[in-house]
């Protein structure tokens, strides 16, 4: 699933992304990496930002990108790596 299919609240892994290097260059710089843990905090509406908390820290991804990120849900808070 993608990250915009996530209920606010959830806890996520990341899988993977569906995007060149270009966008995995970006999300890599901003600390979102296969494998790491996130919470999702809010999504804005009207096609806003999807806020994530990615080790201890608030992220805002567009809505493009954030449907380019694959996760899955996990059923426990994760615990940092």
């Amino acid at each position: 699933m993608h990250l915009l299919q996530v209920d606010i609240g959830k806890t996520i892994r990341v899988v993977g992304f569906d995007g060149g290097r270009k966008l995995e260059y970006k999300l890599r710089q901003l600390g979102v990496l296969p494998g790491n843990c996130a919470r999702i905090l809010r999504q804005a509406p009207l096609g806003g930002p999807v806020m994530i908390e990615v080790d201890g820290r608030s992220i805002a991804i567009g809505r493009g990108i954030a449907s380019k990120i694959n996760v899955e849900e996990e059923a426990a808070p994760c615990d940092s790596r």
